[in-house]
């Protein structure tokens, strides 16, 4: 008698456990988003959690809410640096405020349609 036993792959997750496991990650990400603006660090632990597991979403909606992650991160980081650039002149410090309240923005909103099981308008 011969038992067809196959190994476990890594990925034997039915879809509804991958949906559940890419749900739960997504709002880690917001989180560590939020958190960033205490720690600085987080955001960028973030930014790698949404490229490593980006593949991932594929098809699913937190697809548009990793690239919606990612460019809230790159767009913010490119108007930190010119704040940080232009406070000599202080233009700077205006700057830096605006760049903040769009990053809050970019995280409620995100928060909120993940909240509510919907996609990013990207």
């Amino acid at each position: 008698m011969s038992d067809n036993l196959s190994p476990v792959t890594m990925d034997a997750a039915t879809p509804a456990e991958k949906l559940a496991s890419l749900k739960q990650l997504t709002l880690v990400t917001y989180i560590l988003y939020a958190l960033s603006a205490f720690t600085g660090f987080t955001g960028l632990v973030a930014v790698i959690i949404n490229y490593v597991k980006r593949d991932d979403t594929v098809g699913t909606i937190y697809a548009s809410h990793f690239t919606w992650q990612i460019r809230t991160f790159w767009w913010s980081l490119v108007w930190a640096i010119l704040g940080f650039a232009t406070l000599i002149v202080g233009v700077g410090f205006l700057i830096l405020a605006v760049d903040g309240i769009w990053v809050l923005y970019r995280i409620v909103k995100g928060f909120l349609n993940w909240n509510d099981g919907k996609p990013m308008p990207v």
